[in-house]
């Protein structure tokens, strides 16, 4: 296995990574009552991919995330959190996000993407922590920060965190030729 961390990417072989749902996560935390709680939870991703190009920069990623499963172990906060007042999954079941291209700095790498929640569209940002590859499996680590109210997520404003840290642990198995 070839692993990295700061700022130092191995390069995985050029092609496409179909994610795996089940073994990666996207976790996140925030805070609520007027920042004094701290709140965490996870979303599933329902598909995904990852296209390495040559040069790596140009990689490009799409996933898919389940906005109903939203969940931090509150049963009555996710409901709330589920419904229009928020991610409004009726309306809009998925959470969409499309990476074009890799900014490589003195900093590390950073995925440039587009977020589309409850279809509403902007650009977020992902920090590349780690990659390691292993033959035919790529594990990506990274973060980003997302501001709910740029996305129309404008309930409770005070009551509830504006921005949520996003950690996300992703597995993807490189597809046959």
């Amino acid at each position: 296995m070839v692993a990295s961390h700061a700022g130092e990417h191995p390069v995985p072989e050029c092609g496409t990574y179909e994610i795996d749902p089940v073994a990666s996560s996207v976790n996140f935390r925030t805070r609520s009552v007027f920042g004094l709680i701290p709140v965490r939870g996870s979303f599933r991703i329902g598909r995904g991919r990852i296209d390495v190009a040559g040069p790596a920069v140009k990689s490009t990623v799409e996933v898919r995330i389940g906005a109903a499963t939203f969940d931090s172990g509150v049963r009555r906060r996710d409901e709330h959190v589920r419904s229009g007042d928020y991610l409004d999954v009726a309306t809009h079941p998925e959470i969409a996000f499309v990476g074009e291209g890799v900014e490589v700095g003195p900093g590390g790498a950073v995925l440039k993407g587009e977020l589309t929640v409850r279809g509403v569209t902007g650009p977020v940002d992902v920090t590349v922590d780690s990659v390691a590859v292993d033959g035919p499996r790529l594990t990506v680590l990274g973060r980003a920060v997302v501001d709910r109210y740029a996305f129309g997520v404008t309930a409770a404003k005070g009551m509830a965190g504006r921005r949520l840290t996003v950690r996300l642990d992703v597995r993807a198995t490189r597809a046959p030729r």
